[in-house]
């Protein structure tokens, strides 16, 4: 093989499969002088991949873990599962699952092969994602979209469907996408009503970038980034929640069921704990979060909160004691 950038291609394809190999192997599936191995194996080190020999008989090359994360060669099943896990984890905005994870997969989509896509799409259309319910399915091209127009500073153009059903074409400068757990949220600057907004990202419709780039605007007074910005514009929209509820089931059971954005538990025994946290959440879903934790609790307040899950529990037993249908079985 003479051609040098293909065969460091298939060196590190090689090199990036968990196991030593001796150069003389190396040298046979390239079929090249071991003499040509190792000024391959210099040329890789000197792009950064950390490349360790080992001496002796039987030594040989190996890639190991570096200081930094160099590119990586995927073959087409090991991009197809990526690409499919990383869609379906942004696709409903899994706590945990933030911007990071969303660049990821902006980047793998846009140098996928057209064959590759078509596979990712066919296998995740195929498919129903089990998840937990609290949370509205986004596209995830959606987010792609997005994502690459935030990293591009690329002007977006999308349809949005309001809280109250109306209907609007927004032009926006787009600055973060920014997860909640529960749902994805953009802040941009909206071009037209020359003011900073948040958008919901599942009620966004056929984001364009529109190829004009654009310098980033400063933040308004009292906002540090995106995550904040959004918090003072929801503080805005839904009252705060001064949530004190007790669980009869140990704090590390309780806080791997809730939602981490509802703040720590205090442990009260063995097996009891303490939420007291604020929260701009809705009454409905804090209450069905908590109902999901699967223990006995208490809600101690607000009221409102009491109040709900008096009415949801009222709900769920009538649900359970209604006698079936006539012909059901």
């Amino acid at each position: 093989m003479t051609d040098t950038p293909a065969r460091l291609l298939r060196l590190l394809s090689l090199l990036q499969t968990p196991r030593e190999w001796p150069g003389s192997e190396l040298a046979g599936r390239l079929e090249v002088s071991p003499r040509t191995i190792r000024r391959d194996i210099d040329r890789l080190r000197d792009l950064g991949y950390p490349v360790e020999a080992s001496r002796g008989s039987v030594g040989g090359y190996r890639l190991v873990a570096g200081t930094a994360m160099p590119p990586l060669l995927l073959d087409d099943e090991e991009a197809v599962a990526i690409a499919v896990g990383l869609r379906a984890g942004a696709g409903h905005a899994i706590e945990g699952v933030d911007e990071a994870s969303v660049r990821a997969l902006a980047k793998l989509e846009q140098v996928l092969p057209a064959r590759l896509r078509h596979r990712v799409s066919s296998l995740q259309n195929a498919t129903v994602p089990l998840t937990r319910g609290d949370g509205a399915t986004i596209d995830p091209r959606t987010l792609t979209v997005i994502a690459s127009a935030v990293t591009a500073r690329e002007r977006l153009r999308f349809g949005y469907l309001a809280g109250d059903g109306a209907a609007s074409k927004r032009q926006a400068e787009p600055y973060r996408l920014v997860s909640t757990g529960s749902r994805w949220y953009l802040v941009a600057y909206d071009l037209d009503r020359e003011d900073w907004r948040t958008f919901r990202v599942d009620r966004v419709s056929e984001p364009f970038a529109t190829g004009a780039r654009f310098s980033p605007r400063e933040l308004p007074a009292g906002s540090e980034d995106g995550a904040e910005l959004l918090a003072r514009s929801m503080s805005r929209l839904q009252p705060e929640l001064h949530i004190d509820v007790t669980f009869e089931a140990a704090a590390e059971v309780v806080a791997a069921r809730l939602p981490a954005e509802l703040g720590a538990l205090e442990p009260s025994g063995e097996h009891s704990c303490r939420l007291r946290t604020d929260s701009r959440s809705s009454v409905e879903w804090v209450a069905l979060r908590l109902a999901l934790v699967g223990c006995a609790f208490e809600a101690l307040g607000p009221p409102e909160l009491v109040e709900h899950l008096g009415v949801l529990g009222d709900r769920l037993s009538r649900a359970a004691s209604r006698p079936p249908e006539a012909g059901r079985t």
